[in-house]
């Protein structure tokens, strides 16, 4: 098994059950402990885990998202599906705004040289965007998460809210028909609303692995979603109510 592999099960595991045996995870895996302990020793200096005797423990609160590189190592060629279906959804002319995080940031790698006007909700997601001249970026203001490097507060907010784009391309931490959209921090939540309200069409991308969370604060209901972009392992019946509500789902 590829180490990215080993370490999304491994961060998977810590996600539910906020400790991990070595014993456990090499029988799981069907490695040595050997390889097992260097992956949470390698995971432990990125400031997921803490290593204890024979395991390892989450750092992570309740309830509060992984750091944005290991994330990145989630679900990472599901993403660049995401990404590339996503960008083939939205047609050259258009106005979108881009959510932040890593899918966000695969959305806005596939859609780099498309001619576009394009405002990008995080400083990743502009770097990417701004690699060829063909895009017309428009940056909001506002505070820059640390880590993260979204953008939010009264000023992401109020950019978002004076301008109506054709797209709104909106990610999230957790995904289900009853509890809709949600996000970890609150004020990404509120910037995410924001595009919810000044888009004609709303893409929410999101791998199958946010079928399994709900975060804390609401973003919207599903029924708020035009399209939804996910990949093949979402949930069979998730997905039909979500169709049920009305929203066309692709998966890539």
């Amino acid at each position: 098994m590829a180490a990215k592999t080993r370490h999304e099960d491994i961060l998977d595991r810590l996600r539910q059950d906020g400790r991990v045996q070595v014993s456990e995870l090499a029988a799981r895996l069907g490695t040595s402990e050997v390889t097992i302990r260097r992956d949470l020793d390698l995971l432990a200096e990125q400031g997921t885990l803490r290593r204890i005797q024979g395991g390892a423990v989450s750092l992570l609160a309740h309830g509060e998202d992984m750091p944005f590189a290991m994330r990145e190592v989630e679900s990472a060629q599901a993403k660049h599906r995401i990404g590339v279906l996503t960008a083939g959804l939205i047609r050259d002319g258009e106005a979108v705004v881009v959510d932040s995080g890593t899918t966000g940031l695969a959305v806005a790698h596939a859609l780099a040289g498309r001619r576009l006007t394009a405002m990008p909700l995080s400083l990743r997601v502009a770097v990417a965007l701004s690699v060829n001249s063909s895009v017309h970026l428009l940056l909001p203001g506002g505070n820059a998460r640390f880590g993260e490097g979204s953008l939010v507060g009264s000023l992401t907010e109020s950019s978002v809210s004076a301008l109506r784009f054709d797209t709104a391309v909106v990610t999230c931490c957790g995904l289900s028909p009853h509890d809709g959209v949600t996000a970890h921090d609150v004020e990404d939540a509120a910037v995410k609303r924001a595009a919810v309200r000044s888009a004609r069409r709303v893409v929410l991308v999101a791998e199958a692995a946010k079928f399994t969370r709900t975060a804390l604060a609401v973003v919207c209901g599903i029924e708020e979603v035009d399209v939804l972009v996910t990949d093949v392992a979402a949930p069979e019946a998730d997905v039909a109510r979500i169709r049920e509500a009305g929203v066309q789902v692709h998966r890539a």
